[in-house]
């Protein structure tokens, strides 16, 4: 039906026929000759219709904006002083000799050049929604990310393996989505929240390096990098260390970066603890964009009498920690204010600060209320250690260690973007050594920090003995503050694994329950391996610039995890209930008030 795209004709199709389809973007009459911008996903091209072809014309006269049409017609130059360098197309037009109107449209519910329309009306309508030419863009881009990689993976001998869709509930982890068996009533079918044994046992299977792009399904809270269903690109390897996952996904980026965004990322990434990261940064997923640190002033603030500091730093599980904001003086109290109550959203029970109005003075010089508690001494300490000038601003956080460094590193973050302190560019790193397990004080056992697979990089015997020191032979990639990757060296020894099984709390009976299927194949042959995944939509949202995955999916959900566009979720029959063997029951009703 057509012999070009729209966006694609320029000047070397001067004077060819050519017949186009796509969507009205706009029709504009000027005093008898009518302009139409005709749209398809390559672009637009400026189509006239000239009032010698009476019955084109008066075809024209009727079309809208969003109808869709089909055009021939001869490719011309535009008249001087009216091309648009803007646009491949901007220095041609289209005399149309032939118009057909292939389907009207009704009046869209918002014009596509509007940048202010509400998210939900987007999703509502996302079929013109993603008309957008920058949501074509976003489409376009995902497409091409995903072959690049694929290509890159393909090159280095990877297979493309698919995994199951229903499988077994899991014990760790969010929440899983469940899906009743018609033909075993009263069981259930789980939806993937990651393709992780079956990779594993993939490796045991010998096909040595696997990759695919899988969807993922956790039932769990929604932010604007979260959605309930998502892609990632997973990835296994045998025969393998740390280092050669590393690397090999390492220069799978950096030829992805440079091919698709013209931009070289350093060769090696820099790599980073997580204590560092905790320690410098208060994330695990520190963004180096933002030339801001954590300075720790435990040892400095002991022996002062102010106990909202001596008493955190005189504990081994406390911490004392400033954010040093230059220029940051001249913040209003409004402003600190709003910081203060930002802070107490991580546990935080206040933020302490000091404005350095005149260093050289002394204590006559530093203005806040927390002053007079601190001596002298321990004063010049805090201004020597953190580096303050005249006109600078230190914030404190003091209390419970890792609540310290999550509210400081937040912090961090959002004086970063909201002082204009974010540079530009493309900062990745690798977090490494990562601690084993983590205690969850609600429940009064250990819990993984990354998943039950991951092997630690310490004896059989040392683990059992000291499993909070214990570190994880795992690493995550970052890249400007957002995980785009994490993975792990994984178990590859039954007698560890059922180890650190039984460290969770999950005994012989019920690990033989939910993966007794890894637990067998641990005893036939497993190599050494490991792997990484990669969140596909995290990685096109950055590329893109995008604010959230949302504007680089398809179709997402809402943040309350429905679908406005089909109304899902949504009512099921009577008789298909029957045939699962469930019965609704209705929530309780609320009690008046």
């Amino acid at each position: 039906m057509r012999s070009h795209y729209c966006g694609v004709v320029d000047a070397a199709l001067i004077d060819s026929e050519v017949t186009l389809c796509g969507w009205v973007h706009k029709r504009r009459d000027h005093g008898g000759v009518i302009f139409i911008d005709l749209r398809d996903r390559e672009g637009l091209v400026q189509v006239v219709v000239d009032p010698d072809t009476a019955e084109i014309f008066s075809i024209a006269e009727q079309v809208r904006n969003e109808f869709v049409l089909q055009i021939s017609g001869r490719v011309r130059n535009r008249p001087a002083g009216t091309t648009n360098p803007e646009l491949r197309t901007g220095e041609i037009e289209v005399l149309a000799k032939e118009l057909k109107v292939l389907n009207a449209a009704d009046t869209p519910p918002f014009q596509l050049d509007d940048d202010d329309v509400q998210e939900e009306t987007r999703m509502r309508y996302r079929y013109v929604d993603l008309r957008r030419p920058a949501m074509q863009k976003r489409m376009r881009l995902r497409s091409t990310v995903t072959q690049k990689l694929r290509e890159a993976l393909n090159d280095q001998n990877f297979l493309d393996v698919e995994t199951p869709i229903l499988t077994r509930a899991t014990p760790e982890g969010a929440r899983d989505y469940l899906v009743p068996s018609r033909t075993h009533q009263g069981e259930f079918f789980a939806l993937p929240q990651s393709p992780q044994l079956f990779k594993q046992i993939l490796m045991m299977s010998g096909i040595d390096r696997y990759y695919q792009f899988a969807r993922c399904f956790r039932d769990e809270d929604l932010r604007a990098d979260r959605q309930p269903e998502f892609s990632q690109l997973d990835i296994e390897m045998s025969f393998v260390e740390e280092k050669d996952v590393m690397q090999t996904t390492e220069r799978m980026m950096r030829e992805l970066f440079s091919s698709e965004l013209d931009v070289e990322l350093p060769d090696p990434f820099p790599t980073m603890t997580y204590a560092e990261a905790m320690l410098r940064y208060g994330s695990d997923k520190p963004d180096l964009r933002i030339d801001l640190e954590l300075i720790e002033l435990s040892e400095e603030l002991k022996s002062v009498e102010f106990k909202v500091f001596s008493g955190p730093a005189q504990d081994p599980n406390g911490r004392v920690a400033a954010l040093h904001v230059p220029d940051g003086a001249r913040l209003t109290r409004r402003e600190i204010d709003n910081y203060t109550e930002f802070v107490g959203r991580y546990g935080a029970k206040g933020l302490a600060y000091i404005k350095c109005n005149d260093v050289a003075a002394g204590k006559a010089g530093l203005q806040s209320p927390i002053v007079k508690n601190i001596d002298d001494e321990a004063l010049a300490n805090i201004v020597s250690r953190t580096g303050a000038k005249d006109g600078d601003l230190i914030f404190f956080g003091a209390g419970e260690g890792t609540m310290v460094s999550e509210s400081l590193g937040a912090l961090r973050i959002k004086i970063g973007q909201d002082l204009d302190l974010v540079a530009e560019g493309w900062r990745p790193l690798w977090v490494v050594d990562f601690p084993m397990f983590e205690w969850d004080g609600r429940e009064k056992r250990w819990s993984a920090l990354h998943h039950p697979f991951t092997a630690p990089s310490t004896d059989l015997e040392t683990l059992r003995e000291n499993p909070g020191q214990a570190l994880s032979r795992a690493y995550d990639m970052v890249l400007n503050g957002t995980e785009l990757g994490g993975g792990s060296i994984r178990i590859h020894d039954a007698t560890m694994q059922q180890a650190v099984l039984d460290l969770l709390g999950i005994g012989e009976e019920e690990a033989q329950d939910k993966f007794g299927f890894l637990l067998d194949a641990l005893r036939y042959g497993a190599p050494p391996h490991g792997g990484i995944a990669f969140g596909i939509d995290r990685l096109v949202m950055l590329m893109a610039g995008a604010a959230t995955i949302r504007d680089v999916m398809a179709f997402p959900k809402t943040q309350s995890a429905s679908c406005l566009l089909t109304n899902a979720p949504g009512n099921v029959s009577e008789r298909q209930m029957r045939e699962l063997g469930l019965r609704a029951r209705k929530p309780p009703a609320a009690e008046p008030a």
